[in-house]
């Protein structure tokens, strides 16, 4: 299992119309390394620390529901604008679910909350049908559970069925 990409967005891209396409200002930040905070979520992300995205501060994206898209080319997963993207674990599995993260640095835990679910946006940025395709399988919405970093590469998953949804004030 690896991290294939890692997104820290300062600006939200997504507004308005999607035949007005995206807004020309946003910026996404490729990273190969991200740094985490409990509670709180990627250090320079536009949800980090907002309260209203407390319990969804950060995205985790599985790369082979892009390629169940069979678009051509083949989607860059950055474009689905998802914090963290893994390739080798059926992600939108884990909702409800405590799992940790380990990428070389020490685990992270998440707790994930709920499906994080794709928008029209998808049929321009990622291609026609994307919007439908991706139903079911747009990743999750999670909350940070330590701070930690996490680098692209490999990485080892591990789950834990959560006894109770944790919330954060």
């Amino acid at each position: 299992m690896e991290i294939v990409a890692l997104l820290v967005s300062p600006t939200h891209a997504f507004e308005g119309r999607p035949q007005d396409g995206p807004r020309a200002d946003a910026v996404a930040v490729e990273r190969d390394r991200v740094e985490v905070r409990a509670g709180l979520g990627l250090v320079g992300d536009r949800y980090f620390n907002h309260r209203a995205h407390r319990n969804a501060a950060v995205t985790v994206f599985a790369a082979e529901s892009l390629d169940a898209l069979r678009l051509e080319p083949r989607p860059d997963p950055h474009v689905v604008r998802r914090n963290i993207v893994l390739r080798g674990f059926p992600v939108d599995d884990l909702v409800k679910q405590v799992f940790s993260l380990d990428s070389g640095d020490g685990p992270v835990r998440f707790q994930a909350h709920r499906p994080a679910h794709p928008c029209a946006w998808m049929d321009v940025v990622v291609g026609p049908g994307a919007f439908k395709g991706l139903r079911g399988h747009g990743g999750l919405r999670c909350v940070p559970l330590d701070d930690g970093v996490l680098r692209l590469g490999p990485v080892v998953l591990e789950t834990s069925p959560a006894e109770h949804v944790l919330t954060m004030a």
